[in-house]
């Protein structure tokens, strides 16, 4: 059988689970993890045990090399196996998305200002796109999206509100979307680089969530009369929705192999609790009822394990569409989320308790079956493909 990584991948991953496994999942009780995530001063202290370890921001090589989809896939399912591996290693969401897109699209100016302290870990970023439902602003359908831009003399002014920003308190590099006003660019969406805090992007409130993982939690925004530098753009007037494609058909992926690591280790919990537990004379494990739960995970686990490396490959090979993207989301989202409840039920009461990471997991992966696209709207993004494609066969 042809080994499905590199030897490369597999030296990093292997550093990374050590790490994470001893150093980062002792951290998973600190009393500096809140409703809104890890405070910034214990994400700061576990990004420098990982800096001091090698192993901060593994993905991205000592000179500015991005390892290949199908290496991440493994690197970052095991910073996974800790809700606080990714913060720890720098390869949580939104920052590494953000990394992504500037070292797609952003000039050599702008790495060295905005994405370098990304890489580093010296800044968190946020990106602001989703507006709030109840004014009728951009979630899933970003054609709705409300937030304008327009020039003024050398400048950009943006005004608009955004929801469900995550990370924005306390970040550091803003990556804000606004629907051009500006003639020859109609009804385009632009990007802007900008630097955090600004007067002119007030936090509003953060969101009480059902997820507590990432760094500042999920902010409502308002943004009032944001000037803007011309030459902070990020690419070209009108190309924001193109761009936004760019971050978000990877950003998904790499969702789906970060919780793929922690619905993993949620499993190793409940498959030792049910070992080591007894109830009518024997193992929990020994009872058909908990067994074949168990036994199931397993099959899922491996299920949703191939479904990312298989878009990982296609995305390396550059043909990744949004079909692709569409079905590993919408499949890794809806059965981890099946893994993370069966881990619960096995365990009953102590499921339910913050004494392990299980029930954490189980309200992440529920948050996930949301963000970055509902199920529901994936699935239909690939029912109009099978409309597309039946319509080309019969026309062919």
């Amino acid at each position: 059988m042809t080994q499905p990584y590199s030897d490369r991948a597999l030296a990093i991953a292997e550093k990374v689970e050590t790490f994470v496994r001893e150093t980062v999942a002792p951290y998973e009780q600190d009393p500096r993890l809140g409703a809104h995530g890890p405070s910034d001063a214990l994400a700061d202290e576990l990004k420098g045990l990982a800096r001091e370890a090698g192993l901060l921001t593994p993905h991205i090589l000592e000179d500015g090399g991005h390892l290949d989809h199908a290496e991440v896939a493994l690197v970052l399912r095991k910073t996974g196996l800790s809700p606080l591996g990714p913060v720890a290693c720098n390869t949580a969401a939104p920052d590494e998305g953000n990394m992504y897109l500037l070292g797609k699209v952003g000039s050599p100016e702008m790495k060295e200002r905005f994405l370098k302290p990304l890489v580093e870990g010296r800044a968190r970023s946020a990106f602001f796109m989703t507006e709030p439902a109840s004014e009728g602003g951009a979630g899933s359908d970003p054609s709705m999206m409300q937030t304008t831009c327009k020039m003024d003399g050398n400048h950009w002014v943006v005004n608009g509100r955004k929801a469900f920003i995550t990370g924005a308190e306390g970040a550091k590099v803003g990556i804000v979307m606004a629907k051009s006003e500006q003639a020859g660019s109609e009804g385009g969406a632009c990007m802007f680089l900008v630097d955090l805090p600004d007067p002119a992007i007030r936090i509003d409130r953060v969101l009480d969530t059902i997820d507590s993982s990432m760094p500042g939690g999920h902010a409502v925004i308002t943004i009032d009369n944001l000037r803007v530098p011309a030459d902070q753009m990020l690419g070209d007037a009108g190309e924001g929705f193109k761009y936004a494609q760019i971050r978000l058909a990877p950003a998904r992926l790499t969702h789906c192999m970060r919780w793929l690591g922690s619905t993993t280790r949620a499993h190793e919990i409940a498959a030792d609790y049910a070992c080591r537990r007894h109830a009518f004379g024997k193992p929990l494990v020994d009872h058909e009822g908990v067994g074949f739960m168990l036994a199931q995970n397993l099959i899922d686990l491996k299920s949703c394990e191939l479904m990312i490396d298989w878009c990982a490959g296609v995305l390396d090979s550059g043909e990744l569409g949004t079909a692709e993207s569409s079905m590993a989301k919408t499949h890794v989202a809806e059965t981890l989320f099946q893994i993370a409840d069966r881990c619960v039920q096995v365990m009953g009461g102590t499921g339910v308790t913050g004494d392990t990471i299980v029930e954490q997991v189980f309200r992440e992966i529920r948050a996930f079956r949301i963000y970055d696209g509902p199920t529901e709207v994936h699935k239909w993004s690939l029912a109009k493909k099978i409309k597309r494609d039946w319509r080309a066969a019969q026309e062919g």
